[in-house]
């Protein structure tokens, strides 16, 4: 994730000012290396992830046939929201990042410096998923819910094809 849309269609003006100013910064570049030394990982708390420092939750997606958790970072301020999964160049099977909003409201995704393909799991109000797009790296063409939604989920690409993983399947966090 990596840019919001309004209803309308434009984007937030906040957001826009935080990308300029983000792209005069050093956290706008990626990093020399995404690996967290062992030290840095064995410090991290188990409930944080030793890469992002965000807290990490389990979603539990239930579908007709299987139930499969993920271990989900939660970006939750505008600032994590922002950055997404920008540069990481390596996710887990069972690891994704979920994006929480207040209200239920259209969403909208691009993958601008974002590395990794992804499967942008779109959630309701009532935990149910939308639609599950499909986000290729660098590719700034938004990727939107077909309605409104208070979550997304982001899951290597072709993750969600491959546990059988669509509309109407319910989403716990």
């Amino acid at each position: 994730m990596t840019g919001l849309r309004n209803a309308s269609g434009k984007w937030l003006l906040p957001l826009v000012a935080s990308l300029a100013l983000a792209a005069c910064s050093q956290q706008a570049t990626a990093p020399a290396s995404e690996a967290p030394s062992a030290a840095a990982a064995a410090a991290a708390p188990a409930n944080v992830h030793p890469i992002s420092g965000l807290q990490v939750v389990p979603v539990t997606i239930t579908t007709d046939t299987a139930t499969h958790t993920f271990a989900a970072e939660v970006a939750a301020s505008a600032e994590e929201q922002r950055r997404g999964l920008m540069f990481r160049t390596a996710m887990g099977p069972d690891e994704g990042m979920i994006f929480p909003y207040q209200a239920p409201q259209p969403l909208s995704f691009w993958m601008h410096n974002t590395v990794l393909p992804l499967d942008l799991v779109f959630i309701d109000a009532d935990n149910r998923i939308i639609n599950v797009g499909r986000g290729q790296p660098y590719d700034e063409t938004s990727i939107a819910s077909d309605r409104p939604g208070v979550a997304v989920l982001e899951l290597n690409g072709g993750r969600a094809a491959e546990l059988g993983i669509g509309p109407g399947d319910l989403v716990e966090w």
